[in-house]
């Protein structure tokens, strides 16, 4: 047998795969047949057949193989969460939304003036008038019109965050650096592809150069990674950001409280929010959501008592004029202040990643009539008194607050201030949930903390991870106006990504107008630039620790989808070829013992090179192997009844399978090993069937059966270069001879099936599945046993300095301290046997 195709395409191994293996049967005395003549029998079990070529998006459909027959006959969608509640329940979700989404950006203003008028002093009035117009512009353009009127749409059926998109657009087109995608993936109903009209060739054209060039796959990757990073780092600031500003409502009702004081207390404060981060969204959400409700309605009362009290006239700041006048007055001072104006807009990238914790009308509807006009009316009302009281610019929120209510709103402050530190830590456990599902983050503990909801995650190692760091931000900088700039960085970061994001969306997958598309690029990414000019010019005061901070996340997820790549496309080229399998199996002399074997592997074909080390190591393998890939598809939710996908690996004699395990990035692998065990069989058996039905309709056109004969030593099997190899190898026996036995157990009532008889009446192909569905009962008596293969990758010698220190060291480590595959399978240990494998890449 020729070797497997070996061909570099695109920079990658897209085409390393897809050189498929013909193989057929063919009896000794008739050895002229033609191949066309064999391509029903091929297609039951070609042995990993491939798709060649690449998919394009055209009127004719692609070339179909074995799995994408199966993957057609299942119907099936996908259901929201969240569809068809109730109105109290609808109720309940605007609770538990504003405890969850809405903190970052409903605590922007015990903090925003205070830093801007910090960057910027105050010179009059009419400075007061052009920086409220400002925060009130930012929060109409960004949380408004960009998240929620916008990016919000831009989910991923009903995922958010920058994975989110990066899983959108790769779904559309074939943007991910791994290569094991699969046609079959598109039949999955929650894919729900749009296909480009032919009016529309600017979208065919984007994607087949996103799919045709690695340079773009790459930028691509790197840019979801850096918004990945700056999210995490967002998930370290926010905690130190909005509790500090909080406690430091003391220094305004307290005379003489010291800021070390301020310090302490936020330590204390955030070491109560990390605890009870495991309580669950859910839990926490419904508890402290009527408190961010009373929050944000002492935002809009006291902006109304401040307005009434001091100075109406604030109102024309809505004229964008007075930002010019700012601007003209002020130059480089407000163009300082741009980057503490910015934060009135923290949190909006929140709404986006929170997503799939929530709906989008939900989000948009408690945005839209409550936060946003009390966030309004909070701005204008410290506006108002500041008008009256220019001297005090500091802590301007807690002053405008009157006395009598002072000590309930700065508790009120405070309970809001630990909301919003959860609402980007949630963030941060989704983003590294979908990062890890796309390879692109180690192995981490999940923990789902809803039974209805299993967006819902709680990850310990990461909660700790952002405790750690945040701690050491709020003792090392000791200051809002310090940790502010660091701020800024963070959300003007994930903010670009998103919109460069959301733009590719546009083009490929909504098929945008052109000139939407660019005013929505240029008019965004041009105001997000024109902000990160301003917190720029103050990175030496402390914010290069959390570009520092950003840039070991980055090249952790980096190195981490570097080794699984170069892992993958290792195990590609050294899978093992039929012919070698067979010559293991008669030189080493390895029998077939009653049982499944359930191997372990990455591959969605060909054979490991891995179950190689398991023959060499044991003298014996399972009546019935079950190569099983667990694969993430680029969806949220795989529905149950499309988890499985089967194929033949050789003849049915040989009864060894290909299962695709597929699970979206939102899915709980947590299964009990026999829910597992028994999905994973009755999926066999139905695949069974439905291949018996295909061959009945076959046998019934050609007048003939495809396996007329039970001795297979009159049998060949013939590869692409005329080889011949005999099926009478030890490892790959003929069991077909065991039909008595079978047949014994099976009237006996040890199998419940009917077996049928020569005189029956029904077709040899349907006979045919009835013995094999009696033997996969009998080979599940014995027991199902997991062998799992342990690969490891290890630089070659000539290998260049550079990634010798990459892989033998930084992703050796990252490998050896995450959690193993094994840990997400609740098998027994008398049940498991493992296998460790070294490639050299």
């Amino acid at each position: 047998m020729t070797e497997e195709g070996s061909e570099r395409g695109n920079g990658g191994l897209a085409s390393m795969d897809s050189i498929e293996s013909r193989w057929f049967f063919q009896d000794e005395e008739n050895s002229g047949v033609d191949e066309s003549d064999n391509l029903p029998l091929r297609m039951s079990f070609d042995s990993e057949k491939e798709e060649n070529g690449e998919q394009r998006l055209l009127r004719t459909g692609p070339r179909i193989g074995s799995f994408d027959v199966e993957a057609l006959e299942i119907l099936g969608a996908q259901k929201h969460d969240y569809e068809d509640f109730t109105l109290g329940r609808n109720i309940v979700l605007i609770f538990q939304t504003l405890g969850v989404v809405f903190g970052g950006v409903g605590t922007s203003p015990l903090y925003t003036f205070d830093i801007m008028f910090n960057k910027s002093p105050i010179q009059g009035k009419e400075d007061i008038l052009g920086a409220l117009s400002l925060v009130l512009y930012s929060l109409i353009l960004i949380p408004l019109i960009k998240y929620v009127l916008i990016v919000l749409w831009a989910n991923d059926d009903g995922a958010g965050g920058t994975f989110a998109l990066y899983s959108l657009i790769c779904r559309h087109a074939k943007a991910s650096l791994l290569p094991n995608q699969l046609p079959s993936d598109a039949r999955i109903s929650s894919f729900r592809l749009k296909v480009p009209s032919p009016e529309l060739e600017r979208s065919i054209k984007i994607r087949e150069r996103l799919e045709n060039s690695f340079t773009l796959k790459k930028l691509l990757l790197m840019l979801v990674l850096f918004g990945t990073s700056m999210v995490i780092a967002d998930g370290v600031v926010t905690p130190a950001m909005s509790v500090m500003s909080a406690v430091s409502g003391l220094k305004v009702g307290i005379a003489g409280f010291s800021q070390d004081k301020v310090v302490m207390i936020s330590v204390a404060c955030l070491l109560v929010l990390f605890s009870v981060q495991r309580f669950g969204t859910s839990k926490v959400g419904l508890a402290v959501g009527p408190a961010l409700f009373v929050w944000f309605c002492c935002l809009g009362g006291i902006g109304i008592y401040n307005l009434l009290k001091h100075d109406t006239s604030v109102l024309r700041a809505f004229n964008p004029v007075h930002i010019y006048y700012y601007f003209k007055r002020n130059s480089t001072r407000a163009w300082l202040a741009l980057g503490g104006c910015l934060l009135c807009a923290t949190g909006s990238e929140a709404m986006f990643a929170d997503l799939c914790y929530f709906s989008v009308k939900s989000i948009q509807h408690t945005f839209v009539f409550l936060v946003l006009p009390c966030l309004l009316l909070g701005y204008l009302g410290q506006a108002a008194y500041l008008m009256a009281n220019v001297e005090q610019a500091g802590q301007v929120f807690f002053s405008s607050v009157p006395g009598g209510v002072f000590w309930p709103v700065f508790l009120i402050a405070n309970v809001a201030a630990l909301i919003a530190s959860r609402a980007m830590t949630t963030a941060t456990f989704s983003c590294v949930k979908q990062s890890t599902a796309l390879g692109c983050f180690p192995r981490l503990k999940i923990i789902h903390t809803s039974r209805k909801f299993m967006g819902q995650i709680y990850i310990p190692v990461m909660n700790w991870f952002l405790l750690v760091f945040c701690l050491v931000f709020v003792t090392t900088f000791g200051s809002i106006y310090e940790i502010g700039n660091a701020y800024d960085i963070a959300e003007l970061g994930v903010m670009m990504t998103t919109t460069i994001l959301v733009t590719i969306v546009m083009l490929l997958i909504w098929q945008t107008n052109i000139i939407t598309v660019l005013t929505f690029l240029i008019f965004f990414l041009g105001l997000e630039l024109l902000f990160f000019s301003s917190v720029l010019g103050s990175v030496g005061d402390g914010s290069w620790v959390l570009l520092v901070f950003s840039a070991v996340v980055f090249m952790v997820m980096f190195i981490w989808n570097y080794g699984s790549k170069l892992k993958y496309e290792t195990e590609v080229k050294q899978k093992l070829s039929m012919d070698l399998l067979m010559k293991l199996g008669s030189n080493l002399g390895t029998i077939r013992v009653p049982g499944i074997g359930l191997v372990y592997n990455e591959l969605v074909k060909g054979i490991p090179a891995i179950f190689g080390h398991f023959l060499t190591t044991l003298p014996a393998i399972h009546s019935m192997i079950i190569f099983v890939c667990i694969k993430y598809v680029p969806v949220p939710v795989v529905p149950q009844n499309e988890r499985f996908l089967f194929r033949r690996v050789c003849p049915k004699n040989y009864h060894i399978f290909r299962c695709i395990a597929r699970y979206g990035y939102k899915d709980v692998r947590k299964e009990n090993h026999q829910t597992f065990e028994q999905l994973l069989i009755e999926s066999l058996e139905k695949f069974i069937l439905r291949e018996a039905q295909e061959r009945s309709l076959e046998s019934d056109e050609d007048g003939e059966s495809e396996f007329e004969s039970d001795d297979s030593s009159s049998r060949l099997l013939l590869g692409p270069n005329e080889s011949a190899y005999s099926l009478g190898a030890p490892l790959l026996a003929n069991y077909r001879g065991k039909g008595k036995e079978i047949m014994e157990a099976s009237t006996s009532g040890d199998v419940g099936l009917d077996f049928p008889t020569s005189d029956s009446g029904i077709s040899d192909a349907e006979q045919g599945s009835v013995w094999e569905l009696a033997f996969i009962h009998r080979a599940k008596d014995p027991g199902v046993v997991y062998l799992l293969g342990y690969g490891d990758i290890r630089a070659r010698k000539d290998s260049w300095f550079f990634k010798k220190l990459v892989i033998n060291y930084f992703y050796a480590f990252l490998r050896k301290n995450c959690r193993r595959g094994i840990a997400t399978l609740t098998v027994p240990h008398t049940n498991l046997m493992q296998v460790g494998m070294t490639y050299m890449v």
